[in-house]
């Protein structure tokens, strides 16, 4: 009985998680929440679409950073996120850095070709793709693969 009880009293504290809040209800979030956003990429991307008043900004930046995808998500889609600072981890991979080029106005298309040129398939959509590449660098970085162009 004191694991249905422990379970119960567990229960009344689900609704005061963001997750839960993000996923039923984004009118109970709050800038109390943001602490326990901070902890994941994921969360502090959400957290910052929501535009919550007080939120720190840079912090939430900082934190979805921290994986390339969210890095580009936030430069994509986050009004006011510094783009060079987003672009910076989002080149960590090379198929962030081949989407950061293709979709995010402002990026250095130099920085994420050498990133994306990493790989042979992103180098070749690189060269395909992106305005202003440079194909022969693009090339070299395709050459003896199934991308050799």
């Amino acid at each position: 009985m004191g694991v249905l009880n422990k379970l119960i009293e567990d229960s009344k504290l689900v609704s005061q998680t963001f997750l839960y809040k993000l996923n039923n209800n984004t009118n109970l979030l709050t800038i109390e929440d943001q602490q326990e956003v901070l902890t994941r990429s994921d969360w502090s991307y959400c957290f910052a679409l929501k535009k919550i008043p007080g939120s720190d900004f840079k912090a939430l930046q900082a934190k979805a950073c921290e994986e390339p995808y969210w890095a580009f998500l936030f430069a994509k889609y986050i009004p006011g996120a510094d783009i060079q600072y987003c672009q910076q981890y989002a080149c960590k991979e090379s198929k962030y850095a081949y989407y950061f080029a293709r979709d995010i106005p402002g990026a250095d298309i130099q920085y994420c070709q050498q990133h994306a040129c990493k790989e042979p398939g992103c180098a070749y959509c690189f060269a395909r793709d992106i305005p202003g590449a440079d194909k022969e660098y693009c090339r070299q970085a395709c050459k003896g693969t199934r991308w050799e162009f």
